[in-house]
């Protein structure tokens, strides 16, 4: 038998603010219930009841490498890097004593080997340019030498400067940093100032390079792309990545918006763009998109985290997004085809898309929101399956980023629209670099001289 509804307005009016309350009460548990696994919060800012990270339980064997794993030698550098050869030949037989001669014969063993590396005393080399003047005997007139602008045009050499980028765009050192490496390793006084001007100086030296990258970028085929916050003199900003197989590129931008996505990607959006869902990338048609599951993994997480009538739904949403990956670790290692794959994803799809219409129109408000939300995008869940080249997370882009993020803890953004491009333009080139295992240091110290002498600046990529 129900009960009856109050009639007094009083009473009425006491219950709404009770249903408003305890809807208070549950979107504060849900924001306090946040964490690495159900949302976007770094596990560097877990709160302390967050769950703890998956530990793995204990086999019972030894420490490092198990029997039938390829042993790991160490390298051993080429006779081109070797700077001393110091032979050690016996003397005697150590059975029947006769000399042993010094050269080795036809059915002597190869020798065994052991390298010793060491740094030598590193310093800049440092050159000092001086104009005489000499006074003339007939009429005392002083005549001075003067140090050719080309000359005087640099202070620190190409080498020097790439070093000091180098520093700076792979191993996140500060500009302080930077000054302090100069002189305690290379024994050379640099002020920040100078630092700035030879950072304006790698700015304007991979401008071009910049943009070529952007262009190889725009015209992939399979792209993954991602976003995180910035600063710029405490202002918010964004610095973007797009990343494919042989190219990175990162832009620092004003907005998140799609002003923002279409400077990264180009007016025209060509090929399969992999991220979450936030809104902005709606703009791009579903067939071209792929949505990350391990983003879509967080939030069936905090389905079953919040508990009510969604809870059941994000656990079974959990055990197929299990499942799936469970089946592309198999393609991705080569040992089952995108064909299996696509058999195996049709039966997966059908019952995915039954939850999410049933979560969709479960009690729970904000799962039911979620799940109406991920339904009309659903199409983009499973493009990787078809798409050669692409897979079903955006973690190619997130680990891009992971280095941008670790220097703006540090160094909390840039003080000025220069520095955002100077980022912009080191990020993408660096990592372009290491995508095509290209020397890093060796390119900068190549395109600080091109800028210097007026030349073009290297290609990065073989002109097709």
């Amino acid at each position: 038998m129900s009960e009856p509804v109050p009639t007094c307005p009083r009473c009425l009016e006491l219950l709404q603010r009770v249903a408003d309350l305890e809807q208070q009460v549950r979107d504060l548990q849900a924001l306090l219930g946040k964490n690495a696994t159900n949302s976007s919060v770094p596990p560097s800012a877990n709160p302390p009841d967050a769950p703890k990270p998956v530990v793995k339980q204990p086999t019972g064997r030894k420490s490092g490498g198990q029997p039938g794993h390829p042993g790991s030698a160490r390298l051993r550098l080429p006779p081109e890097r070797i700077t001393h050869v110091i032979s050690l030949i016996p003397e005697r037989c150590e059975q029947c004593q006769a000399p042993l001669p010094q050269e080795a014969g036809p059915d002597d063993p190869e020798p065994s080997w052991h390298q010793f590396v060491e740094l030598p005393p590193v310093a800049a080399v440092v050159t000092e340019f001086q104009g005489h003047a000499r006074t003339c005997a007939c009429c005392g007139h002083v005549t001075r030498e003067t140090i050719p602008a080309e000359i005087r045009a640099n202070t620190f050499g190409s080498r020097l400067t790439g070093a000091l980028a180098y520093l700076s765009g792979c191993q996140h050192v500060t500009q302080r940093g930077l000054e302090d490496v100069a002189e305690s390793l290379f024994d050379v006084p640099v002020s920040l100032g100078s630092i700035n001007t030879l950072q304006e100086q790698v700015s304007q030296a991979l401008e071009a390079p910049h943009e070529e990258i952007a262009r190889v970028v725009q015209q992939a085929e399979v792209k993954h792309v991602d976003e995180t916050g910035w600063k710029q003199a405490g202002q918010k900003r964004w610095l973007w990545t797009a990343v494919t197989a042989t190219a990175a590129y990162f832009l620092v931008q004003v907005g998140r918006g799609a002003k923002a996505l279409h400077n990264v990607l180009g007016r025209v959006i060509r090929g399969v763009i992999c991220s979450d869902r936030w809104t902005t990338y709606q703009r791009i048609p579903l067939k071209q998109r792929q949505i990350c599951w391990a983003h879509l993994k967080r939030d069936f997480q905090a389905m079953a985290d919040r508990g009510g009538g969604g809870a059941a739904i994000g656990e079974e949403l959990l055990v197929y997004t299990g499942m799936l990956f469970r089946m592309w670790y198999k393609v991705r290692d080569g040992t089952r085809s995108r064909r299996w794959l696509a058999q195996q994803v049709e039966r997966l799809r059908g019952e995915v898309q039954a939850l999410l219409a049933q979560g969709a129109a479960c009690a729970c408000a904000e799962t039911a929101g979620t799940c109406a939300k991920m339904l009309e995008v659903e199409e983009a869940f499973w493009t990787f399956v078809s798409v050669p080249g692409l897979g079903p997370t955006n973690n190619a882009a997130e680990r891009a980023l992971r280095p941008a993020v670790l220097r703006r803890k540090r160094s909390f953004g840039n003080h000025s629209e220069a520095g955002c491009m100077y980022v912009g333009r080191l990020l993408s080139v660096v990592q372009t670099l290491k995508l095509n295992g290209r020397s890093v240091l060796d390119y900068l110290q190549v395109a600080v001289e091109a800028h210097r002498r007026g030349s073009p600046i290297p290609k990065l990529f073989p002109i097709t």
